[in-house]
């Protein structure tokens, strides 16, 4: 049929929020842990917190070493969303150091070391990290994404799962949906996608991976009516002009089917399908 697929998948570190500043700065404290501050402001705010920390004599047992962890893992954090892995890890290695306990810094270090290509430390990170704290959603969606990512179907099912038990978002639908799908359950990925729809009607991730699964199953017109509500809520997606185009095509709309390939090429000059939908028409490209 010529659909193509549009994925999303989850590999995510987090940044720890305390709820006390620490004495030494509270405004870098503040904008260390804060949760929409950007990798850059995390970087230098965590550094601020930890070169007045490191001057001090800190007690192991202490709150001031929990704190001192904190800042280093959520330093690291910011240094892997910046692609900086090596120092990445070494903060990492470092809160575990000071906290052997740290269930979020054993996840971001997971992350790190995924960002390097070691799949193995990865997947022994994210299991301390489940070890120490069982109750960790982010965690098990890590691990689901580094099984999806091995194609061991079944255990990242089982991961997202829990993560969508722990803490349920659309990122952990829409992951336990792709492998639904890429093990062939498309009632159950077409499930999963609907839950999306549901928590976040305006995002299009949740339509267009229905919409797929739709024309997967031969119910083109619902196929057709989920990639207008994806397309409403994200114009630049190729795939979803594509798509639609392939449905149009198919319930022979033929006009509305060049219009959507052309689109589809306009911000994807190099799409095979597309190109050979309007070939397919006796239009030209």
């Amino acid at each position: 049929m010529g659909i193509k697929a549009s994925l999303t998948f989850s590999l995510l570190g987090a940044a720890l929020v305390v709820s006390q500043p620490a004495p030494a700065s509270a405004q870098s404290w503040d904008t260390c842990i804060g949760t929409a501050t950007k990798p850059d402001e995390r970087v230098s705010a965590c550094t601020a917190v930890i070169d007045a920390k490191i001057d001090a004599e800190i007690d192991a047992k202490s709150e001031s070493a929990k704190k001192l962890a904190v800042a280093y893992c959520n330093r690291g954090h910011g240094l892997t969303e910046q692609r900086e892995l090596d120092r990445a890890l070494a903060d990492l290695d470092e809160a575990i150091r000071i906290d052997p306990g740290f269930a979020l810094a054993y996840n971001n270090r997971g992350d790190a070391w995924l960002g390097k290509g070691d799949d193995e430390r990865a997947l022994a990170d994210f299991n301390a990290a489940i070890k120490h704290d069982p109750s960790l959603a982010i965690a098990y969606g890590n691990r689901g994404y580094l099984y999806y990512r091995k194609r061991d179907m079944a255990r990242a099912i089982a991961d997202y799962t829990t993560q969508i038990r722990l803490a349920p978002d659309v990122l952990a639908y829409v992951n336990r949906g792709n492998a639904y799908r890429d093990s062939e359950q498309l009632d159950r990925a077409a499930g999963d996608y609907a839950e999306v729809t549901k928590l976040a009607p305006a995002d299009a991730r949740g339509w267009r991976n229905r919409g797929m699964i739709r024309l997967y199953q031969g119910d083109i017109k619902g196929g057709l009516s989920d990639y207008d509500k994806a397309l409403q809520y994200d114009p630049a997606d190729v795939f979803s002009w594509n798509n639609r185009g392939q449905a149009k095509l198919r319930l022979g709309n033929k006009q509305g089917a060049i219009a959507d390939f052309r689109k589809a090429l306009e911000l994807r000059p190099d799409l095979r399908t597309a190109r050979e939908g309007l070939q397919q028409l006796g239009a030209a490209q």
